[in-house]
């Protein structure tokens, strides 16, 4: 760790170094949006930006993880509103993307972060830190996700489809807007059949789990 710079209060460890960066990226967020940059950061925190590029190789990164820290919240929120929906994994999939449908305009980190092809955050729905979020979304889904036969592969797949459909839905969100019931019937007919046909335990709900999913995927026939 270098010790110049920082304004005159330079960090006394690395990880307080990496907690400051992350702090004043996200203060450039709420500043500036996905318009933010390294030089906006380095100025936050009265270093170079070759300083800030030694903890974090791009803006990318840098901006993607203070993003993802800060949307822990909105996880735990989402954890707490699905513990009261159980069913089976297309049903419980339902429910979490009307949520994340709804809700994902008020949360300004989560949105930067679907924000795909958007400044810093142009990476994708496949980017590390993108797919991260979304494991962790369906990891706060009350089901055994190994038990209903999802390989880590089609999770991957499954995290990139349920959040390809809610970015749909904000960007475009229809005339007139689905809300509400006529929202969870549309996600019902056109989103949790594939959900349904590809599991093989159809009560694969079991009760809440907290993080990535893990465990042994079941055998298919």
């Amino acid at each position: 760790m270098r010790s110049h710079g920082w304004s005159g209060d330079p960090p006394a460890s690395d990880a307080e170094a990496v907690h400051r960066i992350l702090a004043a990226a996200r203060v450039c967020l709420d500043r500036a949006g996905v318009g933010a940059g390294i030089s906006d950061v380095a100025r936050e925190l009265g270093v170079t930006r070759q300083t800030v590029y030694r903890y974090f190789p791009s803006a990318g990164q840098l901006f993607a993880a203070a993003a993802t820290a800060a949307a822990g919240g909105f996880l735990d929120r989402i954890e707490r509103h699905l513990a009261e929906h159980s069913g089976t994994p297309a049903e419980v999939a339902v429910e979490g993307v009307a949520y994340l449908i709804e809700t994902m305009p008020a949360e300004p980190y989560v949105g930067l972060l679907l924000s795909a092809g958007r400044g810093a955050f142009a990476q994708g729905y496949t980017a590390p830190a993108t797919l991260t979020l979304g494991r962790d979304f369906i990891g706060r889904f009350p089901v055994d996700w190994a038990r209903a036969g999802f390989r880590p592969d089609d999770l991957d797949e499954l995290v990139e489809q349920l959040l390809r459909t809610a970015q749909s839905f904000v960007l475009d969100a229809g005339a007139p807007p689905r809300t509400g019931v006529e929202l969870r019937r549309y996600l019902t007919r056109w989103l949790a059949p594939s959900i349904a046909a590809q599991a093989v335990a159809p009560c694969g709900a079991v009760g809440a789990r907290r993080g990535p999913p893990s465990g042994r995927p079941v055998s298919r026939p």
